[in-house]
């Protein structure tokens, strides 16, 4: 019987030294348990406001009690909706599920004249519809996440194959070639699944052909960097970052391995960890970062972290370096402690932030759960309490839960915007990493980089 990437890797942990305690039913059970009814609480009222007083909306604005469209500028696609919906069945909130496909069923439609990012589309719309369909089998569910698909798919008609940043949903248009890696390759999982329920292979083969294109336009140092022209494959930055414009670039790669045991997917993510681990990693007062480097001298150019960045720890225990990825996620939790809610940019060297927002961010969160998963250390579980906690001080509004203006304020100044994505992974990270519910399957299990679940739902 062949073992799962997870068993293997929390056998190499614990062969390694790694603190391997806190099973799923430990010593704290009983609070870990009273803590997830709690996630599902807040997500139960949360709903509740979004259904008065923006249903069917992208996203309810939680101070005034409004809404706001996304992706399309003027037409709603009921985004937060739509990412909800996995989220409510994992917590056994059947009813609220219930209802939301029942608007999906009856008044989602694609066939919208607006222009869409292809990558914010298919990660959180495609992904949604997949994850809920996951989770109930219902087959209109599936049949709308591959309408929505091929309404993408014209972006990818490009001499390398890496699609166009924008796209017309109703007539194909595309618009905006300078893209970057995250925009390019941050495919497969959502368009594997769909060639692998439809039986229709143009899906994956499309994903990864444009994340083969990345890859092979690599620096000699194994590194690429935030942008790339689609049409001619030349580079238009310099810049190399494990953050936002790269980020989910590496982390589909290993999950192509993950959910599908592609090999060249695992090679190219190898190589291109090994180049990060040798070029961009930075130890500064017993901590870990990763630096922004010229992608073809290695030559440091920032210490800047974006916040999106902090998802790479989990995603390093992932792929086999447990001990960085700890650290990595460590030297976030010490921000974390220090402000309470993570600020949007941190400057490792000046030890100070560079943008004081927070746009209600999930990666720690996602970090610490990936890393719970491998190892069951208590002290993952402890880093996601606090996150939880301090969400619930500082980022609950009026109508749901909301963005933070300033975190170095006290008290800190909300803005007024749930983005979609709140519904999808936090909420989802924290119910799973306190519950041990039945409902999902621990040993087993794909989630994407919009936490959708594509594997490991338990019916």
């Amino acid at each position: 019987m062949r073992m799962s990437r997870r068993e293997i890797m929390a056998g190499t942990i614990a062969a390694s030294g790694m603190v391997a305690c806190g099973a799923a039913h430990g010593a704290d059970a009983t609070g870990w348990q009273a803590l997830a009814q709690d996630v599902k609480a807040q997500m139960a009222w949360a709903w509740d406001q979004y259904k008065a007083h923006a249903w069917g909306k992208d996203e309810i604005k939680p101070v005034s009690g409004t809404f706001s469209s996304f992706p399309l500028k003027t037409h709603h696609l009921g985004l937060s909706l739509v990412e909800a919906l996995d989220t409510l069945w994992v917590m056994g909130l059947d009813s609220r599920f219930e209802d939301g496909v029942a608007w999906v069923k009856a008044d989602l439609d694609f066939a919208v004249d607006g222009e869409v990012s292809v990558f914010e589309t298919s990660i959180r719309l495609i992904g949604g519809l997949l994850s809920a369909h996951h989770a109930c089998g219902d087959a209109v569910l599936l049949a709308k996440a591959r309408d929505l698909a091929d309404r993408l798919l014209p972006a990818f008609a490009t001499p390398t194959g890496m699609p166009y940043r924008f796209v017309n949903l109703k007539t194909g248009a595309v618009r905006e070639s300078v893209t970057s890696p995250a925009d390019i390759a941050t495919y497969l999982p959502e368009w594997g699944t769909l060639s692998r329920l439809t039986g229709d292979p143009r899906y994956a083969d499309t994903a990864r052909k444009a994340a083969t294109a990345v890859f092979d336009r690599r620096s000699r140092l194994d590194l690429v960097a935030t942008q790339i022209n689609v049409l001619n494959g030349a580079w238009q930055s310099r810049r190399a970052t494990v953050g936002s414009y790269c980020d989910s670039f590496f982390e589909y790669l290993w999950d192509g391995w993950q959910l599908f045991g592609d090999a060249e997917c695992k090679r190219m993510y190898d190589v291109c960890t090994a180049a990060i681990l040798k070029h961009q990693q930075v130890w500064r007062d017993g901590s870990l970062w990763f630096a922004d480097v010229d992608f073809e001298t290695g030559q440091v150019v920032s210490a800047e972290q974006d916040e999106l960045a902090a998802f790479y720890g989990g995603l390093l225990a992932q792929g086999g370096a447990a001990r960085i990825g700890a650290a990595y996620v460590e030297s976030w939790a010490k921000v974390q402690d220090r402000y309470g809610v993570l600020p949007e940019g941190y400057d490792y060297a000046a030890a100070q932030p560079t943008q004081r927002g927070n746009a209600l961010r999930p990666e720690l969160a996602d970090a610490a759960f990936n890393l719970w998963l491998l190892d069951r250390n208590p002290r993952w579980r402890e880093i996601g309490r606090t996150h939880f906690l301090a969400m619930k001080r500082w980022n609950r509004a009026a109508y749901g839960y909301t963005d933070i203006a300033d975190v170095t304020a006290r008290p800190m100044l909300q803005a007024d915007h749930c983005p979609g994505y709140w519904w999808s992974e936090q909420m989802k990270y924290y119910y799973l990493l306190f519950s041990d519910t039945p409902r999902f399957d621990y040993a087993n299990n794909y989630l994407s980089t919009e936490g959708n679940v594509l594997l490991g739902f338990r019916r």
